[in-house]
Order: structure tokens, then sequence, then C-alpha cells
């Protein structure tokens, strides 16, 4: 889903970049600007909850939108608690409607 978020948003017009775990998902956040993050729970080395935590002050501003398999309400209350904006399940989700999100939240 990843992949074709980034082609999608390409196609806007978007930069985006992609990260394999959460690691370097906390690594690129300390060194580029960003506007809007899209975050999922289920991570490699560090997860999404770790990341939230993890995240900077300067960075906390940076609107956070979480896509996850986890559909607990448990856990996307725990995610907005850590500061994500807003919180979906991705099998509940179309690529055109993430990026309708998307766009409202850029202003674009």
């Amino acid at each position: 889903m990843a992949r074709a978020l980034a082609l999608k948003f390409g196609a806007l017009g978007c930069e985006t970049k992609l990260a394999s775990d959460g690691e370097e998902a906390l690594q690129l956040l300390g060194s580029k600007r960003f506007d809007l993050i899209i975050l999922d729970l289920v991570m490699p080395k560090l997860d999404g909850f770790d990341f939230l935590k993890k995240m900077g002050p300067k960075t906390k501003k940076i609107p956070v939108i979480v896509l996850s398999n986890l559909s607990q309400e448990e856990d996307a209350k725990k995610a907005r608690e850590l500061g994500a904006k807003e919180f979906f399940v991705k099998s509940e989700m179309r690529i055109v409607d993430i990026a309708s999100i998307v766009k409202k939240e850029l202003g674009l």
C-alpha cells in the first residue's frame, strides 16, 4: 500500500519518502522537513506507537495519519493519545479515499 500511495501522491505533485521500518522512519524525520506523516503501527525494529513516542518536540506539530490493520478501538485511542490526528483501518480504505484525506490536510 505504501508504494501505491507514493505513486498516487507523486501524481498529485507531492514528494514522498518511504521507510521500510520504524527506525528508518525516525532517521528520515530527523533529516528532512515533512508536512504530513502516514504511519503504520506494525513495523519492524520500531513500531508505530514507539515512533509516535520518539518524535521530537519540533516534529510533534506534523500531522500524523495512522493506517493500520490493527482495528481494535484501544489501538486507535492509544495512537490518538500519542499524537496521531487520524486513524484508519487499511482494509476499510481505498487509495482514492486516503488521497482525499491527505489533500484536505495539506490544503491541495
